[in-house]
């Protein structure tokens, strides 16, 4: 039995009343490998594939630290994470925002050119969310990519242009009182 008040639950209910999708995607980190594996539940889906290239942003030393922790622990990492340049690497290994794109955004056309005209649910953490938004509108996001929130481009499969119709909608969690304890950045953990 489902607990309709947990927001997986919420979101995959949501989804299984729109039109059935062809596949689902996912990042293989566990968070959203729950969600993908509940979203195929609802769906009738028979399963999800996970896919690497979905994973959050790699923030290299600063990784797992809070941002406290990270000031003074790896200071020279805290301030290539917390850099607007968008070509900075973060030491330890960390992605920098222009890798992320292009990892993400390489990965979105690959799924549309294996899936031209079909829908296909793909489920990420909310820096990928947050590049392939940029991607895809002129517009910049504002506010929070909250946990279980919908987002939904449309991609042409001939021109590959991306129009985004929704973003970070969180409607089907209102009712829940999920919204209250949803994580959507602390800012305190990196």
């Amino acid at each position: 039995m489902w607990n309709l008040c947990d927001s997986n639950a919420q979101v995959a209910h949501r989804l299984s009343k729109e039109a059935k999708p062809a596949a689902i995607y996912s990042s293989d980190l566990k968070r959203a490998a729950e969600t993908a594996r509940t979203i195929a539940k609802f769906c009738n889906l028979p399963n999800v594939v996970f896919d690497p290239a979905l994973r959050e942003r790699h923030i290299g030393d600063v990784q797992g630290l809070t941002l406290q922790d990270a000031v003074k622990e790896k200071p020279e990492a805290y301030k290539a994470f917390m850099s607007h340049k968008r070509n900075q690497q973060i030491p330890g290994g960390g992605e920098s925002l222009d890798q992320l794109s292009e990892r993400c955004v390489s990965c979105l056309y690959k799924i549309v050119e294996k899936h031209r005209g079909e829908r296909v649910i793909l489920v990420s953490h909310g820096g990928t969310i947050r590049e392939l938004y940029r991607h895809a509108s002129p517009v910049p996001l504002r506010g929070k990519i909250h946990n279980t929130s919908v987002t939904v481009v449309l991609v042409s499969g001939d021109t590959g242009r991306c129009i985004v119709k929704m973003c970070g909608d969180v409607s089907h969690l209102e009712a829940t009182g999920v919204l209250e304890n949803a994580f959507g950045g602390d800012k305190s953990s990196a």
